[in-house]
């Protein structure tokens, strides 16, 4: 008895991004309200970082309200209905539930029931990992489109008094429709890890924390706020390391994603690295020796440092303020906690 042959998906061999959403909250945090916090100024905070204000989100929204807000656009964008999605994929370490997931929430808003959805926790490099995963989803014929979403509330992780990460950080989402094309619209991703720097960028603690002052002496009484507050897990840096490895490490990333995509430096029309600080961002930008051409996205001043959401941002906005860029190749490069990276060249719709 011969064995049946097993049908497969057909294969497309080009994808590309077709619309690209944002949202940003409208709480505007300026140095100087940041330096309220810390021992610190506006002159220093923008010397070190070229943060001039970052969007913080208001308490009754949400990481899936802005990733839904986003979502939207950049459906419309790309001039599909959510119905037409073959798969939802959020990155995001802000969500306050390890389960279920942000993805399966934001898919049963939009109306894109019953595409899979999953989450993605891969810090700053989140969104890069979210699209090297929908590219291979439409190449391999598992979804006609795929939503990816960068999304991040991270002033909900923040110890407001703490100096090396917390006055960087903004809350927001941006998003992207990844599809068909007849022609290269994403080239191949380069990503990976570094956990022997896993502690560079790392939470406070745990929520074991929180566990053992929700349990005390076995009673199961609820601790008070003071000592919720106290044990609640923030974001630290180092901030040193960071900066060395995203510059001269980043750098190498950078340019085998050059390569593998079959271009050069000069045939770039924009550089959209992670918003992490401009310091890194304009030495990344040197050490690539990037053309007076290239447009170089510099969301961070804004907007800060917005994780997972920073990229597809960044984009957003350098598409607003310069839309005769559509079209033309961006090299997006991301980077952050675990140590991980994932970069890629794309055409920007």
């Amino acid at each position: 008895m011969s064995t049946p042959t097993l049908k497969q998906a057909s294969l497309r061999e080009f994808t590309r991004i077709h619309g690209i959403g944002a949202y940003r909250p409208d709480v505007i945090v300026t140095n100087e309200d940041v330096c309220q916090w810390i021992d610190s100024s506006d002159e220093w905070i923008r010397k070190r970082t070229g943060i001039a204000t970052r969007h913080r989100a208001r308490p009754e929204i949400g990481v899936i309200d802005m990733a839904e807000g986003a979502a939207r656009e950049a459906l419309s964008q790309a001039g599909i209905e959510a119905s037409q999605l073959g798969a939802v994929i959020v990155s995001t370490v802000t969500h306050p539930y390890a389960t279920p997931s942000a993805a399966a929430d934001l898919a049963d808003r939009l109306g894109a029931t019953p595409a899979p959805a999953f989450d993605i926790s891969a810090a700053c490099a989140g969104y890069c990992y979210g699209i090297a995963q929908a590219d291979a989803l439409v190449r391999s014929g598992a979804a006609d489109y795929v939503l990816v979403v960068g999304v991040e509330k991270l002033s909900d992780i923040i110890d407001k008094s703490e100096r090396s990460i917390s006055f960087l950080l903004g809350d927001g989402a941006g998003a992207a429709i990844v599809g068909p094309s007849e022609a290269a619209g994403i080239g191949p991703s380069v990503w990976g890890s570094d956990g022997s720097k896993w502690g560079a960028v790392s939470m406070t603690g745990s929520m074991l924390p929180l566990r053992d002052l929700a349990l005390g002496d076995g009673s199961g009484s609820v601790p008070d706020s003071d000592a919720l507050a106290a044990a609640w897990p923030t974001l630290r840096q180092d901030g040193q390391t960071v900066f060395r490895w995203a510059v001269w490490e980043m750098a190498k990333v950078a340019r085998e994603a050059l390569d593998r995509a079959g271009i050069e430096s000069k045939d770039l029309a924009a550089f959209v690295p992670h918003q992490a600080n401009m310091r890194i961002i304009d030495e990344l930008a040197k050490v690539l020796k990037l053309p007076e051409h290239v447009a170089i996205a510099r969301d961070i001043a804004d907007a800060g440092n917005t994780s997972a959401a920073s990229i597809p941002l960044a984009t957003h906005r350098l598409l607003e303020e310069q839309p005769e860029l559509s079209g033309g190749l961006s090299l997006q490069i991301g980077f952050g906690a675990g140590l991980v990276f994932g970069a890629q060249v794309i055409t920007l719709p």
